[in-house]
């Protein structure tokens, strides 16, 4: 251990340091002043304490008055440097904001297309359709009216968008802060949306170039858009566009239309009352439709009448008198079916004149008169006596001998129900089908007077039988159609041969698959009513084949034929001497058969009527020289009904709209055979059948056939019928008819 020198002698112990830090000692500088050891005081100190000593304040007093001070110098210290804390920050949050925005804006604009491509883009193209007499049936795509300027508008129109919609229109650059800030208020307010801050330019760039989906993207483009309309367009502009390119419900675009579809007339002639209504139909257009919800349009349009009056573009007597005396003239909407003539239409229109891109005017066969009797006759029939047979559909066809379609129902009401059971839907024809069974026949040399037996028949295990349940053994073959016997059917489809009769069938216009077995005499292959009818026509016309059509001329509304139908060439697919046999066969059915009920008065008329089995279809198909008209009623789910037969329902319905469809024209008979195949031959085979006697009745039907109990003597035909007709019938038929 080394040890250090000390004056007086003594040695420190150095404890093995180096020499350069032996000398460690405190000196006076390092120690912590004690009680003697404080400093000093200045001069200027001493003087300032005498200085304080000196006042009249006592020590204590001026103890708090110094800590009060240094308090307040502390207290604004720090409310400084908070302030500085929040500019500061502020800066940054607001640096970083604007940064965002600008990202935004830029994101947003990277999902639109380039503004310099943007165009204002055409109005979709529209398909006006006429009826034969000119008359506006229907329109498809988008219902949009001529484009109106504003000009040409009474002023009080464009104003109730302006007072409903966008009140700031004429201040703003496109967007409305103000209006936003108002609108989210209110919500904030009412707890939900009640109020929205889109401007009309806005509302115009979403109807231009973005979709209907609610979301914050969308929102976005569609505030860039409007900025970029306003820029590009004036302020005049922007309004002539929106009012011509807003929707109002019911597929109508554009103040033109939407005037026009609600009040049958030009947007240029609207009332006050009428305009607030048109503004007010743009918050909610199919649930304020004034032909859906009209007292949902009318107090919708008394708010718009407020507004206007409010924002002084109407005197408040005008929107009282607006308010008190609406003259809202909404055209009445029924069941709408003559839409499924449009859709019909829209099938066939690519293969008539390809694909649409510009507005065309398509002009068809349709005679509204008769389309709205067809209508009023269907659904008429099956409010009284749907519940009662359940029977909950229908459909309609009627056309000229030419295949001219006149009228097509194609169900109860297109609104419920857009499937078409005229054109689309295939059933069972039943007993409908017959007389493609007995043209054959008729054709391999048999005649309406060639007796058949009426008995029962079995066909490899199925035994078909009447509707009745009764066999008349012998009968002529114009007994066995107007009556409907099956046996009889059966027979002669098994002797003309299965496969012939569907070959005359497809000769005559059925296009259908159909099955050329036995049962195909009692129709059970499925074809639609529009074919059958068709095959129908050939009857009513001397034998000629026809295709049924709706569209006769397609033209550009600028008035640039793009079709007309060119007539069908003359193809002869029966026999003219058949063709009168036919029908002197089938206006039996009408007279005494099965089809009692059908009844033009002077008018000649022949048919067949038609139930598939278990009662799930009813048919009648009639024609006169005239028209020939088919009526289906049944249910859609094939569902049996409560033995709804085609001598019944269906032959109301032919009535009541044929007898219609008759009334001023004049009285032409049904083509008959050269020679004549009538009187003179009936009054031949009057002397030679003996009247039909009813056999034993057999088991239950399998099959019903469409087959009306055959007429007796309490069933027979007026007396408005008799003369020399009636004297041979009954000599015919014995007055069992």
């Amino acid at each position: 251990m080394a040890w250090g020198k000390k004056k007086g002698g003594r040695k420190e112990p150095l404890f093995g340091l180096p020499a350069a830090l032996t000398d460690l000692r405190l000196t006076a500088a390092d120690r912590v002043p004690g009680g003697e050891d404080k400093p000093k005081k200045s001069a200027k100190s001493s003087a300032k304490s005498k200085a304080e000593d000196s006042t009249d304040e006592p020590p204590r007093e001026r103890k708090a008055s110094a800590g009060r001070s240094g308090a307040k110098r502390r207290s604004k210290s720090r409310i400084g440097a908070s302030i500085g804390r929040l500019v500061y920050w502020g800066a940054v949050l607001g640096l970083w904001g604007a940064i965002a925005v600008i990202g935004v804006v830029v994101w947003v604009g990277a999902h639109l297309p380039p503004i310099q491509s943007l165009e204002i883009p055409k109005r979709p193209p529209t398909i006006q359709i006429v009826g034969i007499d000119g008359s506006m049936l229907a329109q498809r795509g988008e219902m949009a009216g001529a484009n109106v300027a504003l000009k040409d508008l009474p002023p009080y129109l464009p104003k109730a968008f302006i007072a409903i919609e966008d009140r700031r229109f004429y201040s703003h650059f496109g967007i409305d802060p103000v209006g936003i800030l108002r609108a989210l208020v209110t919500n904030v307010l009412h707890r939900g949306v009640s109020q929205g801050g889109s401007t009309l330019t806005q509302q115009l760039a979403k109807n231009l170039f973005l979709t209907q989906e609610r979301t914050m993207q969308r929102k976005l483009q569609e505030a860039e858009l409007a900025i970029w309309l306003e820029r590009k367009h004036s302020k005049n502009d922007i309004l002539e566009l929106y009012l011509n390119r807003v929707y109002f419900g019911s597929g109508a675009y554009g103040v033109e239309a939407a005037a026009q579809r609600y009040f049958g007339k030009s947007a240029k002639n609207v009332t006050i009352a009428e305009a607030a209504m048109l503004a007010g139909l743009v918050k909610s257009p199919s649930r304020l439709a004034p032909n859906r919800n009209p007292e949902g349009a009318e107090a919708r349009a008394q708010i718009v009448l407020t507004a206007m009056a409010d924002a002084k573009f109407i005197t408040e007597a005008q929107a009282q008198a607006s308010i008190g005396h609406p003259s809202y003239n909404v055209k009445p909407v029924g069941a709408g079916t003559v839409n499924y003539v449009a859709d019909w239409i829209g099938e066939v229109l690519d293969d008539l004149v390809g694909q649409i891109d510009e507005s065309i005017k398509v002009e068809t066969t349709i005679d509204p008169k008769l389309q709205g009797v067809a209508e009023a006759a269907i659904i008429d029939e099956l409010a009284a006596k749907s519940v009662k047979f359940n029977v909950s559909q229908g459909a309609l066809v009627a056309m000229t001998p030419d295949g001219a379609v006149r009228a097509l129902v194609g169900g109860r009401n297109y609104s419920e129900s857009q499937y078409n059971r005229a054109v689309t839907a295939k059933r069972q024809p039943g007993s409908s089908f017959k007389p493609f069974v007995y043209l054959t026949a008729l054709e391999q040399g048999l005649t309406p007077d060639t007796m058949r037996q009426d008995a029962p028949i079995e066909v490899k295990g199925w035994k078909p039988e009447n509707y009745t349940h009764e066999y008349f053994g012998a009968v002529t073959l114009t007994q066995a159609l107007a009556m409907s016997l099956n046996t009889v059917a059966i027979r002669l489809g098994l002797e003309v041969g299965p496969k012939n009769v569907v070959r005359t069938a497809h000769r005559l216009g059925i296009s259908s698959k159909l099955e050329p077995n036995a049962s195909i005499a009692l129709g059970t292959s499925e074809v639609s009513v529009v074919e059958l009818v068709g095959a129908y026509a050939p009857f009513a016309n001397g034998g000629f084949a026809v295709t049924p059509h709706v569209v006769t001329r397609i033209r550009t509304l600028g008035g640039k034929l793009l079709y007309m139908r060119q007539a069908d060439e003359r193809n002869q697919v029966i026999d003219p001497r058949y063709v009168g046999m036919m029908n002197t066969m089938m206006r039996e059915t009408l007279i005494s058969g099965t089809a009692k009920k059908a009844e033009i008065p002077g008018w000649p008329a022949a048919g067949k009527t038609g139930t598939s089995q278990d009662y799930r279809d009813a048919w009648f198909i009639g024609y006169t020289a005239n028209l020939v008209t088919g009526v289906w009623l049944g249910n859609d789910d094939n569902s049996p009904t409560k033995k709804a037969t085609g001598g019944g329902l269906p032959v109301e319905v032919w009535s009541r709209f044929m007898r219609t469809a008759h009334e001023g024209v004049q009285v032409a008979n049904l083509p008959s055979s050269p020679g004549g195949w009538g009187l003179s031959n009936l009054a031949q085979a009057a002397s030679q059948v003996s009247p039909p006697t009813a056999a034993a009745p057999g088991p239950a039907p399998a099959n019903n056939g469409g087959y009306r109990p055959p007429p007796t003597r309490a069933n027979a035909r007026p007396e408005a019928a008799a003369g020399l007709d009636g004297w041979l019938m009954d000599r015919l038929f014995g007055g069992n008819r």
